[in-house]
């Protein structure tokens, strides 16, 4: 709770800087710039303490699916708080029988009036204890052939009907949780997209993580070899061994 804490305060101290959404439009909080401004600034903050934690990595996922399908009211509506860190989202993907295969989910929402009713169950959700809405994929069309039936709601965590619960990990880490939805609610004005076409958002979503998980191992294995030559430390076998293991990690981020 006070890393999630930390997080959301640096979140919010770049956004007043103008650094929180450098390439989004000026309209929904962003500043409008050019994509070498956003790598400029990636560049000077992997050497300084700015990372906003799950709140950095929830923007990278969410903004470009809303950017790409929100409506004009829904981007304006759910982008800035989420650029300032004002409202914490979470993903509401994986299920227990739908994780490699995402688009065999089976929770389900009908139709009734102008919202959606929905049960289900969802697992493995980063921070979704501290989220006040969340990225949910729902099946609305259980006879259409996987993709063809799924929905992507921008769901209100905060209301009856959805529970939260940690899972502890081994090593005694809560960072992620099930989220059990009963009777929840979400109006059909939440839809992103078309109903029965959530497949296109998602796919922008999980390009967007994929990207960010290689992105975050980066090449600092070969910088850290330029520096153990520079340094003339690059025949220790000490350091050869921390270089090689960090080089592995990097294969490994990358083929996520």
């Amino acid at each position: 709770a006070a890393h999630h804490a930390r997080s959301g305060a640096m979140q919010r101290k770049l956004y007043e800087a103008g650094y929180a959404a450098i390439t989004a439009p000026t309209a929904y909080g962003g500043r409008g710039g050019e994509p070498w401004m956003q790598q400029a600034f990636r560049e000077e903050a992997s050497v300084r303490n700015s990372h906003t934690g799950f709140y950095g990595s929830i923007l990278a996922m969410a903004s470009p699916a809303l950017l790409a399908y929100g409506t004009e009211e829904q981007k304006r509506t759910h982008l800035p708080g989420l650029y300032a860190g004002a409202v914490s989202w979470c993903q509401l993907f994986s299920e227990p029988g739908a994780g490699s295969d995402l688009a065999g989910l089976g929770a389900r929402a009908d139709l009734v009036g102008d919202e959606f009713v929905i049960n289900g169950q969802k697992v493995w959700n980063s921070a979704a204890m501290y989220a006040d809405m969340g990225i949910l994929l729902v099946r609305t069309d259980p006879d259409a052939v996987k993709h063809a039936g799924i929905t992507f709601l921008l769901f209100d965590m905060r209301q009856p009907g959805v529970e939260v619960r940690p899972l502890i990990q081994a090593n005694g880490a809560g960072h992620f949780a099930e989220v059990f939805l009963t009777d929840a609610r979400c109006p059909v004005t939440n839809v992103l997209g078309e109903v029965g076409g959530g497949w296109a958002p998602t796919r922008v979503v999980m390009a967007n993580e994929s990207a960010m998980i290689g992105g975050a191992a980066g090449n600092r294995a070969a910088k850290l070899i330029q520096l153990a030559r520079l340094q003339g430390r690059d025949d220790e076998p000490l350091v050869r061994q921390q270089l090689a293991d960090v080089h592995a990690r990097e294969l490994l981020l990358s083929s996520m």
